[in-house]
């Protein structure tokens, strides 16, 4: 892109005081003046646009470049019999905006999809994590007394309060409460539990 003032640029050949369609036919040719000519006419045109879409400035930006870089690299795909310089630019502009936008929303879509779902896989270690968790629970009881296990089994799977335990198992209040912590105690240290 030139580095020169419009002034200069407006009044030099061959670009100076020509139209958009006229510019975009220099352009094609890779005339770097025509170029810098109908950057400035349309980049705040095209910023406009996808400023509107897109909503967020930075992200604006950098789809008012891509425009401007695509327009540099395409410009001999354009066609006066279909449209006017200004209706290519600007729709080419849109549809970039628009990209951005469905780009940013699927990739939304996928990390939320991939933060919800569950995978199999983590169902059958969950299952299977779970089933190991039971054995070591059963083989840990079995390690108890009687009463322990029994107590144990009524208050904790059965749902009954320390009374009830007592009132089923034929005991006292007191020995009941002593044997489960006493059981407790056990399982905690049967099944390698840290208490911290």
């Amino acid at each position: 892109m030139p580095s020169g003032e419009p002034a200069e640029r407006a009044g030099a050949a061959p670009g100076g005081g020509a139209g958009p369609e006229d510019l975009l036919a220099l352009v094609a040719r890779g005339d770097e003046r025509a170029f810098g000519e109908l950057y400035d006419l349309f980049a705040p045109k095209v910023y406009g646009i996808a400023r509107r879409v897109v909503r967020d400035p930075a992200q604006a930006e950098e789809v008012a470049q891509e425009v401007l870089v695509e327009v540099w690299r395409t410009a001999g795909r354009f066609d006066a019999g279909k449209g006017s310089a200004s209706a290519w630019v600007l729709t080419i502009a849109h549809r970039r905006a628009v990209d951005r936008v469905r780009a940013a929303q699927a990739s939304a879509d996928r990390e939320r999809r991939a933060a919800t779902s569950d995978t199999p896989y983590d169902e059958v270690v969950e299952a299977a994590t779970a089933r190991l968790e039971s054995q070591q629970v059963r083989r840990c009881l079995k390690g108890l007394t009687e009463l322990q296990r029994e107590a144990i089994t009524l208050a904790y799977y059965g749902g009954h309060t320390y009374r009830e335990v007592a009132e089923l198992l034929g005991s006292a209040l007191p020995t009941i409460k002593t044997r489960m912590r006493d059981g407790l105690i056990r399982l905690r240290d049967c099944l390698g539990v840290t208490v911290g």
